[in-house]
């Protein structure tokens, strides 16, 4: 039986990492901190972090900590002239177009930021539907109740009939012991409880879901 729901992370995962745009996206996040908030700059990647790793996101850690208006916070952070990082791969466009299942994205960032990637990569027309940090609140990547969210969005109630594409192995670990077949994204260390199995090249994608799917029957 083949998996019925893949859920695709956004930033770092349907491009490439190499791009720059995430790292675009921090320094935004600094900006943010220093200029709104007061933050000293020195600060700020050590509070950023801290946040981070204790609450999922960074935003979640400044809701809680300095009242930070999440809507204004991502529209912020999100500001940029994505062109100039990311454009479309014809080769991820031609795996996503023959992959069989519902396809969502699932993300840490929220709705408009992913519409927008998405437009901007022309993958649009192959995803179903998003699970952005709106729509999982109060939960985030990597918390299972995040997971369990994304599943009831999905209309899917067997979390081993799922797939998640993620760059950071927390996730993939995440998605792992949640119950889902998880699959760490880019050239990184990983070892056997972060993930299934590793993807580097999204030509490979499906004879590697091939052999995942033939390990569970």
């Amino acid at each position: 039986m083949s998996f019925s729901t893949l859920f695709f992370d956004l930033d770092d995962t349907l491009y490439p990492q190499s791009s720059g745009l995430w790292q675009a996206i921090k320094g935004r996040m600094n900006i943010y901190m220093t200029e709104r908030l007061g933050i000293p700059a020195a600060e700020v990647p050590a509070l950023r972090e801290r946040y981070f790793q204790t609450y999922g996101t960074t935003l979640q850690g400044l809701i809680r900590h300095h009242a930070v208006n999440e809507v204004e916070y991502l529209a912020f952070v999100h500001d940029l002239p994505l062109a100039e990082f990311i454009g479309p791969d014809p080769g991820l466009q031609s795996v996503l177009r023959a992959l069989p299942g519902r396809k969502l994205i699932f993300t840490n960032a929220d709705a408009e930021h992913a519409r927008r990637v998405l437009k901007t990569l022309q993958l649009e027309e192959f995803f179903d539907e998003i699970v952005d940090v709106q729509a999982a609140a109060p939960f985030c990547k990597p918390m299972p109740e995040a997971f369990a969210r994304a599943l009831a969005i999905a209309g899917e109630t067997n979390p081993a009939n799922c797939v998640m594409f993620d760059d950071l192995p927390r996730t993939t670990r995440a998605a792992r012991q949640f119950g889902m077949v998880s699959i760490l994204v880019g050239n990184i260390a990983f070892d056997a409880q972060d993930a299934h199995a590793k993807l580097e090249n999204w030509q490979a994608l499906p004879t590697l879901l091939a052999s995942l799917e033939e390990e569970r029957v």
